[in-house]
């Protein structure tokens, strides 16, 4: 039985490549539009990606450090 799905599945795979236009990758290509501002925007999403999770650790980190500062003062009292 599981041989039946992974031989369907193949054949199903060979027709849906078989299918595929070359004209499609053209389209694709236009509606990218790669320019010479793609790399600088590339850089600029990526900082983001790195910095914000970064930014948002040293805000959890001094956040909650504060708190357990707070909560040593009233334990000492």
């Amino acid at each position: 039985m599981n041989g039946l799905k992974q031989i369907r599945s193949m054949i199903l795979l060979t027709l849906a490549l078989c299918w595929a236009m070359p004209a499609w990758a053209m389209d694709s290509y236009r509606y990218l539009h790669v320019s010479i501002d793609t790399p600088w925007t590339i850089f600029v999403f990526l900082f983001f990606m790195v910095f914000a999770p970064m930014g948002l650790a040293v805000f959890l980190y001094w956040r909650y450090a504060l708190k357990k500062d707070e909560g040593d003062d009233v334990n000492d009292a």
